[in-house]
Formats: C-alpha cells, sequence, structure tokens
C-alpha cells in the first residue's frame, strides 16, 4: 500500500511502514513541511497515498473527505507520547490494515483500539 506521513513523523516510523512491505513517502521528504492542510490533502488525493497524522483537523469529514483518496489514518496520541507508545500504535495500525483495506476510509487509530468512519456512499453500496 501507499502512505504519506505527515511532518510529525521521522525515519524510525518510515522504517516500521517499509519493514511491513508497504511504499512510503514522508511530508518533509517532499518539501511539505509547513504546507497548508488542504494542501497536503490534495498531494494525497492526486498521488493516491493514504495520510498518515498525528494532525486532529484530518478526523473532519466534512473538510477531508476519505473517498477522495486512499484513506486517513489520525493515530491519537496523548501529550507528550513517548516514543514507544507511538510505534505501538503504529504497528496496531500496520497489523489492521492487513485485515481490512483503509482505502476510502477515516481510520482513527487510539492506544487498543480503531475506529472506522464509513461514509454514507459506501453504506449506500
Amino acid at each position: 500500500m501507499n502512505f504519506k506521513l505527515d511532518e510529525n513523523f521521522g525515519k524510525r516510523t518510515q522504517h516500521l511502514f517499509r519493514t511491513a512491505g508497504h511504499d512510503v513517502q514522508t511530508v518533509s521528504s517532499q518539501g511539505l513541511n509547513g504546507c497548508s492542510d488542504k494542501k497536503l490533502y490534495e498531494v494525497c488525493c492526486s498521488e493516491k497515498k493514504c495520510l498518515v497524522t498525528l494532525d486532529l483537523d484530518f478526523a473532519d469529514v466534512t473538510r477531508f473527505l476519505p473517498t477522495k483518496l486512499s484513506g486517513i489514518a489520525v493515530i491519537r496520541v496523548p501529550r507528550n507520547p513517548s516514543i514507544a507508545l507511538l510505534e505501538q500504535l503504529v504497528n496496531q495500525f500496520l497489523k489492521a490494515v492487513i485485515k481490512m483495506p483503509v482505502e476510502k476510509r477515516l481510520w482513527i487509530i487510539e492506544p487498543g483500539r480503531i475506529r472506522v468512519h464509513q461514509s454514507e456512499i459506501e453504506e449506500d453500496l
């Protein structure tokens, strides 16, 4: 699967995705640091990549429709999370992606659970 990691992720997270066999690019590697959320969303749409982020703004499906790209994964962490917790949540997400597709969906990843937003379009199918 193709992923774009937001600027709040580093090389360790990239390594986790690559080790799991995924194609992964970062906002930083493309010189998109500091770009608007709208611009990042548009880039992910055009590249057909699933956005993985800590930015809760992307959980707003009225602004960022997950059906327009290869999915949005918002990892929710407490303030000042440890590296170990962040890696645990990324691994939790990577294990879940094997069982269920993230394409055109919004996933909210929290410790011990993943919430999947079903769009109206998908419910009608």
